[in-house]
């Protein structure tokens, strides 16, 4: 189990971006922090109004977004387009390959994680989904998947059978049980918790897992948000 503090990131800032990044990226490169199981890219970013990423390239990668906080434009070269907020999953299979842009034309910030992820093949046909989500339950929900385990029940579906994420919105003192498997990427993305055997978590502190058999992680007194990657 390695414990990731929010202040250990990488950070990269502009007058209109706060990026801070998980794994290596950009210019930030640490040969020994490239990635968790399938996870290459895990970041936290902020977009000022009227700001945003313009169109840009992608290829082989499965893109899942998840707002926080306002709402994210998305258009990409397959005419695709969709406005991402809070309770929303997107996921964009860059495949072949894919344009994209980014864009905050709300008026007020838009605080969301993007999280990048191999898929099990190349050249697939470029694609893009989004679903929204009831996170009412307290529990932890799937929301982007290839699981067999979640056919039934994810919200969208990535391109890898070996990974999945879920999120779950806990109340104060709510908690989950977070599922056994080779690879476990937990991320506290609102609130504060507390994990079984490592004690109290913050806003943005991560806890990479390898070989769990499943640990408790129970929500702090204004309740957290936790965004879970399960790998094999």
């Amino acid at each position: 189990m390695e414990i990731h503090r929010a202040g250990e990131r990488f950070a990269t800032r502009s007058e209109w971006l706060e990026s801070w990044h998980s794994f290596s990226f950009g210019e930030h490169y640490d040969p020994g922090n490239v990635g968790f199981g399938f996870l290459v890219a895990h970041n936290d970013e902020v977009v000022a109004p009227g700001n945003g990423f313009g169109a840009h390239p992608h290829q082989d990668l499965e893109i899942v977004t998840w707002v926080l906080r306002g709402s994210l434009a998305h258009r990409d070269s397959e005419g695709n387009s969709g406005e991402v907020h809070p309770g929303l999953a997107q996921r964009m299979s860059a495949g072949s390959g894919i344009r994209h842009s980014e864009w905050n034309d709300g008026a007020e910030p838009v605080h969301y994680v993007q999280m990048w992820v191999r898929p099990d093949r190349l050249d697939l046909p470029p694609s893009y989904e989004q679903a929204e989500l009831d996170l009412t339950t307290g529990e932890l929900v799937p929301v982007a998947s290839g699981l067999a385990k979640h056919a039934a029940s994810t919200a969208i579906r990535i391109n890898q059978p070996a990974a999945g994420m879920s999120v779950a919105r806990l109340a104060p003192g709510g908690a989950v049980t977070l599922p056994a498997a080779p690879y476990v990427h937990l991320f506290v993305a609102a609130g504060t918790a507390t994990l079984e055997d490592a004690g109290e978590l913050g806003t943005a502190d991560a806890v990479r897992l390898t070989g769990t058999d499943g640990r408790r992680v129970t929500a702090g007194p204004d309740g957290a948000e936790l965004l879970v990657w399960e790998m094999s």
